[in-house]
């Protein structure tokens, strides 16, 4: 008794209707070990990157803006005062200058936060990225973020950890689909070494980058991101990103339910933050592509931004909004502002407004960067001045700044880019305190809501979007690809002997342009398969009309048996290249034409993916 698809298939070898294996040459894939091992080694090297990426950062940053020679660069402190004096307004824009060369001349998808582009190389390109851009992504971002750009440093170490994994993916022959998961791997590996957050690298890995997820995905990725984090601390040390004072727990009491609603209401102003930074960097960008010399572009959007550096320095005592912008955080965390309560609120929505602008005037303008780090600090200005506020009015309930803050860092970052679990997970991480899960839960659940309705494309797709490159919002379960042969195969099909002919079928059929499916028999047995539209009838031949059903019959089929999942079907029918899969009765060792239940073409499939994310809605 043969009980397996295998052994219909080898029965229809045994037949002589072997079908065709396609044309076009594939390469084997790789087995799980291999593959686990070359994402264990992408990342190490990612991790090391990481590391030699902020060391150049420092090197730049401290030549350009206090004239010492040291890669040595605490981003979580403020910069000092530069000897340079006014003369600061000109280092955003010679380091602009330098960007738009490297970009313009080597390297063009190195321009930008750098997340769109691994996107679109993931869903369109078949994970290729040339190796080229790693290089040029790393000299670039660290001379922009050096000299004062106000963009993060998560996005570079995520496209260069992308680079790696695509070159690794070409020079090493595989399946484009193992080339995606090496794709994968490096960004959620550059993104576990800058933060220190492996879990949050592996979320952001399958959030955003994989188009599925599954062990065979799922152990590379995980592999890449611990070594990296493992390579990151060995250089960077093992504390968490920010450091934050004790926060307090929130209670079960019935101050805690109202305390837990005012974290609902800053999710919905966050989110109304998040559409606008969208918008705003939309609108920089279309702005900034009206002036057609690039380098003019640039050196523009970088003035303004050193103007801004300046004045707050005079004003205020310190840069702030510069680069990477983590010690502006810190001090909003640690309460190091030193203002009184409504001061305090007021600098804060300043401090959000002079960074959205210099976010947007810096990528708008053509700078290499990220949008990670920038929405971490609008979201916890955002979070620290609504605390603020509520403090000032004497709210008599336990109302903190940090726990804000922390909170409205975690919901810009989910609205701003769709990674909601992503948002939690990685500021879980960056702080260790498990306290504020549950209100960072409900704020970026209601931010991704209030920006969805207010722009429905996240900071990442807006800009593919624009390109005509659609991403998919959701990852849709493929629950079409466990449904057994007999709920997705076509039940109306003729099964009739070779020797019928052409003419004898036509007139036994109504002429009512219907697709049929037909399966022909030689001895009973199955022979071949037809499709047929009976309107043609008119257009044939008399001679047409006289050939068999058996001189007419594909040879290119494969047979199933009825309780055979999609995914099998599907993957015998890809890797056969056949016309349609004949669905016989289970238990039958030799199928006849008594045993056959239907068929399934590759329309059958595509009505069966539509049916199975029917109840889902992308928008």
């Amino acid at each position: 008794m043969v009980n397996s698809d295998e052994g219909l298939e080898g029965a229809a070898v045994q037949e002589g209707f072997e079908p065709s294996q396609g044309a076009g040459e594939k390469h084997s894939e790789l087995s799980l070990v291999w593959l686990s091992l070359i994402a264990l080694g992408l990342g190490i090297c990612t991790g090391i990157g990481a590391a030699v990426f902020r060391a150049l950062i420092g090197l730049i940053h401290n030549a350009a803006f206090l004239g010492q020679i040291s890669a040595h660069y605490d981003a979580n402190h403020f910069t000092g005062p530069s000897p340079w004096g006014a003369l600061i307004i000109l280092v955003p824009v010679i380091g602009g200058l330098a960007v738009t060369f490297l970009v313009v001349n080597f390297a063009p998808e190195a321009s930008g936060h750098g997340v769109p582009e691994v996107m679109d190389a993931i869903f369109y390109k078949g994970g290729v990225i040339r190796p080229v851009v790693a290089v040029v992504k790393s000299l670039a971002s660290a001379i922009a973020i050096g000299t004062g750009a106000a963009v993060g440093r998560e996005g570079p170490i995520i496209q260069i950890g992308s680079a790696l994994g695509s070159t690794l993916g070409q020079l090493i022959k595989m399946p484009a689909g193992q080339r995606i998961i090496l794709v994968a791997a490096g960004a959620g590996a550059g993104i576990a070494a800058t933060f220190n957050t492996p879990i949050g690298g592996v979320m952001f890995a399958i959030e955003l980058m994989m188009p599925e997820v599954g062990s065979t995905s799922f152990l590379p990725v995980a592999l890449a991101t611990g070594a990296a984090t493992f390579v990151g601390r060995a250089f960077f040390g093992n504390q968490p990103a920010f450091f934050v004072p004790p926060l307090p727990m929130l209670g079960t009491d019935p101050y805690a339910a109202v305390t837990l609603l005012l974290f609902a209401v800053l999710g919905g102003l966050t989110g109304v933050a998040a559409a606008g930074f969208i918008r705003g960097l939309h609108s920089a960008e279309e702005a900034f592509a009206r002036i057609p010399n690039r380098y003019l572009r640039h050196a523009v959007g970088m003035l303004m931004v050193g103007v801004l550096i300046y004045a707050l320095f005079r004003v205020f005592g310190h840069y702030y909004v510069e680069g990477v912008g983590y010690a502006t955080i810190e001090a909003i965390l640690t309460g190091q502002l030193g203002l009184s309560l409504p001061a305090l609120a007021g600098f804060l929505v300043f401090l959000f407004a002079a960074k959205l602008f210099a976010t947007s005037a810096s990528l708008g303008s053509g700078s290499s960067g990220g949008i990670f780090s920038p929405s971490l600090f609008m979201g916890a200005a955002i979070g620290g001045s609504f605390a603020a506020i509520l403090r000032a009015v004497q709210m008599p309930l336990p109302i903190d700044v940090p726990t804000f803050a922390m909170v409205g860092m975690a919901a810009m970052v989910g609205g701003a880019t769709g990674a909601v679990m992503t948002a939690v997970v990685m500021i879980f991480e960056m702080t260790r305190d498990y306290g504020i899960v549950m209100p960072m839960i409900v704020a970026v659940a209601v931010a991704v809501g209030v920006r969805r309705l207010l722009s429905r494309e996240s900071i990442y797709t807006i800009k593919l979007v624009g390109r005509g490159h659609g991403i998919p919002r959701t990852r849709h379960a493929n629950m079409f690809l466990v449904r057994r042969a007999m709920d997705v195969m076509n039940r109306e099909v003729s099964v009739l002997p070779a020797e019928t002919t052409f003419e004898a079928f036509l007139s036994a059929e109504e002429e009512t342009g219907r697709m049929r499916h037909i399966v022909v028999t030689a001895d009973g047995r199955i022979a071949g398969v037809l499709r047929m539209n009976t309107a043609l009838r008119r257009g044939l031949a008399d001679a047409e009309r006289q050939m068999t059903l058996g001189e007419l019959a594909s040879r290119s089929f494969v047979m199933v048996r009825d309780t055979t999942i999609a995914f099998d079907v599907i993957r015998r029918i890809w890797a056969r290249n056949a016309v349609m899969a004949v669905v016989v009765r289970a238990g039958v060792a030799v199928p006849r034409g008594k045993d056959i239940l239907g068929v399934i073409t590759k329309e059958h499939v595509a009505d069966s993916v539509a049916d199975s994310v029917a109840g889902y809605r992308d928008e």
